[in-house]
């Protein structure tokens, strides 16, 4: 009997197969599930927290828009001349220009600050070390007026460049806008701030299965006035004159003892 020969050997090689893809969901799953654990022992934590403390510390605030009711304007006007006496014609007859243009826009109540005078000096050949010789002088006086009409003088304010047409050298302030009620308005504010701080202290309570039992103490935050729709910022006193329409916001951090 004739023997055949074995046959050869060929190893199988087997194609590597592609990960599971349940086996991302499920550690997907499993994050997703610790993070939830993490975050109940958190919330628990605080929550205990909250029913083994005897006081609770909130921070209440109050906001109130509001629109100024006095504005302040000053302007100045001066006059140049080589004399004292000249300097002093020209101003006198700015000052009348002036008059007339205050009281064609219905200003009648104002205040005229006294006369500036300042000399008017050069040096011969620009040394330095020459003395100062005396070319001419230059005089100005200031205005100021307050009025309840803010709007009024916005717009006295803004048509004030006419006087410069008549040839009088009239320079105009930003006019100050305030608010005179602001100290009786923070009274009430406050009381408004710590209400809000109540409420706040009430929701933070029942968290714990705790219930407010009264005030311990409370500190005010500064009053900050701010032009509307301007963010607030820090925690220092702000009293902004810059704009008519303003918004006031007070604080109030207080200690409330729980039962």
């Amino acid at each position: 009997m004739q023997t055949l020969p074995p046959l050869p050997h060929h190893p199988t090689h087997t194609a590597p197969q592609p990960p599971h893809p349940h086996l991302f969901g499920i550690v997907a799953a499993s994050v997703l599930a610790f993070g939830l654990i993490l975050a109940a022992a958190v919330i628990a934590g605080a929550w205990t927290r909250i029913a083994e403390s005897q006081i609770v510390s909130v921070t209440g605030s109050s906001h109130r828009n509001v629109r100024s009711d006095l504005a302040i304007w000053r302007a100045s006007f001066s006059a140049e001349a080589d004399g004292l006496l000249e300097a002093q014609k020209r101003l006198n007859t700015d000052m009348g220009k002036v008059t007339s243009f205050l009281q064609e826009n219905g200003v009648r109540d104002y205040l005229v600050f006294p006369v500036q005078i300042r000399e008017i000096t050069t040096r011969s050949d620009n040394n330095p070390e020459t003395v100062p010789v005396t070319i001419g002088y230059r005089l100005s006086r200031t205005i100021e007026v307050r009025s309840n009409d803010i709007d009024m003088l916005a717009r006295v304010s803004s048509e004030s460049t006419d006087l410069l047409q008549q040839g009088v050298i009239f320079a105009s302030q930003n006019i100050s806008f305030i608010y005179t009620k602001a100290a009786e308005t923070k009274a009430e504010m406050m009381a408004e701030a710590t209400k809000d701080a109540r409420a706040r202290a009430d929701q933070i309570a029942v968290q714990g299965g705790r219930k407010v039992r009264h005030l311990r103490s409370a500190k005010l935050g500064p009053l900050q006035i701010t032009p509307q729709f301007a963010p607030v910022t820090g925690t220092e006193e702000i009293y902004d004159t810059s704009s008519a329409d303003k918004t006031i916001t007070a604080t109030v951090t207080a200690a409330f003892e729980l039962k």
